[in-house]
This record gives C-alpha cells, sequence and structure tokens, in this order.
C-alpha cells in the first residue's frame, strides 16, 4: 500500500506543479496561498481551494506534511491569501487533530471531492488572517 500511495503523491504533485498549478496561478478568481519558501527565501505561490469564515481561511491538504506548502508553514507561518482578487496577511496553523475528512465536508465540494479522491495523508489548515 505504501508503494501505491508514494505512486499516488508523486503522479499527482508532478501534474499539479507542471499543468494544474501554473495555469491556475493566471485565473484571478483562483484562491492563492503564498507562503516563504523554507530553502530560498523567496514567495511561493500555490492555488488552494478552501473557505473564509470570518477572520479565518480554512482548507485541507491532500498529502499534509508532505506538502511543500505545508512545509514552508511549519518553517515560517506567516502567509498570505489571496481571496477574490485581495490579498490577506495571515499565520497559518496546521491542525492535525482536526479531523479532515469532516472539514472538507464544509469547504466548497468540487475542491473538497477532488481533495478527498487525489489525498493520501490528509490534514487541516487554519489561517488566522489579519484585520
Amino acid at each position: 500500500m505504501a508503494d501505491f500511495r508514494d505512486l499516488k503523491f508523486r503522479a499527482v504533485t508532478s501534474l499539479q506543479r507542471n499543468v494544474v498549478n501554473p495555469l491556475a496561478r493566471r485565473s484571478g478568481s483562483q484562491i492563492l496561498l503564498e507562503t516563504k519558501g523554507r530553502t530560498s527565501g523567496r514567495p511561493r505561490r500555490t492555488p488552494v481551494g478552501g473557505r473564509r469564515t470570518g477572520q479565518e481561511f480554512w482548507l485541507v491538504s491532500e498529502f499534509g506534511e508532505k506538502s511543500q506548502y505545508v512545509r514552508n508553514i511549519l518553517a515560517d507561518p506567516r502567509v498570505r491569501v489571496r481571496i477574490e482578487g485581495h490579498w490577506y496577511d495571515g499565520v497559518a496553523h496546521p491542525l492535525p487533530q482536526d479531523d479532515a475528512r469532516a472539514r472538507l465536508r464544509t469547504l466548497p465540494r468540487y475542491n473538497s471531492a477532488v481533495v478527498r479522491a487525489m489525498g493520501t495523508d490528509l490534514l487541516t489548515v487554519r489561517v488566522d488572517l489579519a484585520g
């Protein structure tokens, strides 16, 4: 099973990195999560699905701590999120104790279905947005 999970991770992340993410980043309506590269220190923008609730933004990473953006968050939790064309500063908090599958039921349906189908190690992330 571990070999299949690793193969799935490599196939999905390659597709995302080389096809899906470059196209999605060009869309003004796509939500983007900007982290600071843990090695380069450069801004890294990743298209994500999620939902803003008050001063919080919630998302679920399909590969947990293997996701590059989660690894960047663990190194520096200060992030920015682009929602409906506006950038918000925030602090991201991976929440391994949260039920990620239940959380997906509260987030946009299409993205949640993709995360459930493609993911192997779901992890909830909450971003506390600044004013």
